[in-house]
């Protein structure tokens, strides 16, 4: 008998919701994501959260998390911190996923 576990996924979809700065994605997923008031709100803390697990409870539900987002606002450039950003989705328990808008 062989047994597969399937990936869940917790699917968070940001489309449409401006995104100026980091400060407005941390507002954005703080809720979908269950992340704690306490949550240190940059991206070292983020990586722990949606790589190493034990912060929040609603992501360590599931096997991976998606995010979603359009590629305006931060997400249509390239500074420091979106850098880093994107660099705490690289890993098998995330990903980021970037629209491109019409």
């Amino acid at each position: 008998m062989v047994v597969e576990k399937t990936k869940t996924e917790l699917v968070v979809d940001l489309r449409g919701k401006p995104m100026e700065n980091l400060d407005d994605f941390w507002d954005a997923v703080s809720g979908p994501c269950g992340l704690p008031d306490w949550f240190g709100r940059n991206t070292e803390a983020w990586r722990d959260t949606i790589q190493t697990r034990g912060i929040s409870e609603v992501i360590d539900r599931y096997d991976v998390l998606v995010v979603h987002v359009d590629r305006r606002g931060i997400f249509a450039g390239s500074s420091r911190d979106i850098r880093a950003l994107r660099r705490a989705f690289a890993g098998r328990r995330s990903r980021l996923v970037v629209h491109e808008v019409s």
